[in-house]
């Protein structure tokens, strides 16, 4: 089959238009790379980059020495800065994680522990003073922390692509790389293109394609079960409250499953909850279940005991890839590096994460 040969001798390719991908091919494109990130989609940050909390986390809740851990406190740091010198909107708002029974002060305990442990601020505060923060909110004690919060995603999305292309890297929407060969140490990767077939030339090959990222490691040969890139899909919902019942992020404490159904708040001060926790039928299963507002009423009710029902309205739903280990997956491979299992904290990792694959890169 003939192809056109659109981007030849690059040095990067970037397989992946999200807010890591988009890190990455900045961050190459400063160091001074012929940079290119191919996204199939027609626009950047569609999928899990645009459809989470949009938390910029402090790094309460990983594993120390985790990937998840260091990623997400250098994250922090880095994205503070970046918004704060690239003027994207964002706040330092502070988070509460709150305990409503005997039993859950203990673990509040344990949780400050390992926060600590990452390197995060944070302190126990009683429920007077939790009261003072948010009188909305009822709880026995909680852990505050103050390097918690928010971003504008979209905004930071298009941002981190405006900087890629100050930087002479270019952004090729509604590409998807099809097929991948290797000769004379570089990459050749087949696209379905806005123009056909199309081929991308490239010595150095970042797969940053989210849920598809065990799908394209394939690609290049790489056995996603053994490398530990496979991925499942777990969705979460979000409904938004009709009322600011609360001005900063409220959350419970983390469970099995995740890190429950919290309270979030946008640049606006309007209040969102979620995510819950449903298996996702494929992945781009984005469809909210209405009639789930009474089970998100009652999860939040634990800690806002004055929220109704009818506060809540469906708003939008989001897929998190899980791999088996439970960390971020950053796996080198011949001329290529594979991102797998790019969750949350995601978003605050997303520039830590770039400059680790940047070093494997150069």
């Amino acid at each position: 089959m003939e192809y056109i040969v659109v981007f030849v001798d690059v040095d990067l390719a970037i397989i992946g238009g999200g807010i890591v991908g988009l890190a990455c091919g900045a961050a190459f494109a400063r160091a001074g790379k012929s940079t290119v990130v191919l996204e199939r989609h027609r626009a950047l940050g569609t999928e899990t980059s645009s459809r989470n909390s949009e938390v910029i986390h402090a790094g309460l809740y990983y594993t120390p020495g985790s990937l998840k851990a260091t990623t997400c406190v250098r994250g922090a740091s880095l994205l503070y800065e970046w918004c704060a010198s690239h003027a994207v909107p964002h706040a330092r708002c502070g988070k509460l994680v709150v305990a409503t029974s005997d039993d859950e002060i203990t673990r509040l305990d344990g949780l400050a522990e390992n926060a600590r442990a990452n390197g995060a601020h944070v302190e126990i505060i009683d429920a007077a003073r939790a009261r003072m923060l948010e009188p909305n909110v009822a709880c026995l004690a909680a852990l505050w922390s103050p390097n918690t919060g928010i971003v504008d995603s979209h905004a930071l999305v298009a941002r981190i692509a405006a900087d890629m292309k100050d930087h002479d890297g270019v952004i090729a929407l509604g590409r998807t790389v099809m097929g991948a060969s290797r000769a004379r140490d570089r990459w050749m990767l087949e696209c379905d293109g806005v123009a056909g077939r199309e081929r991308v030339d490239a010595s150095f090959v970042v797969n940053a394609a989210g849920l598809h990222a065990d799908d394209v490691a394939s690609l290049f040969g790489v056995d996603a079960d053994a490398r530990g890139l496979r991925q499942r899909f777990v969705k979460g919902s979000y409904f938004r409250c009709k009322r600011a019942v609360v001005k900063r992020l409220v959350y419970p404490l983390p469970s099995a499953e995740g890190l429950g159904v919290h309270a979030t708040i946008d640049l606006a001060g309007g209040v969102r909850f979620g995510p819950d926790t449903s298996p996702a039928r494929s992945r781009d299963d984005y469809a909210v279940d209405e009639s789930r507002a009474h089970a998100f009423g009652e999860s939040v009710r634990r800690y806002v005991p004055d929220l109704r029902d009818d506060d809540l309205v469906a708003d939008m739903a989001g897929i998190r890839p899980k791999v088996a280990g439970g960390d971020f997956v950053i796996l080198p491979d011949e001329g290529a590096v594979h991102l797998a299992g790019i969750e949350s904290p995601g978003l605050t990792a997303a520039l830590a994460i770039a400059e680790r694959v940047v070093m494997l890169g150069s």
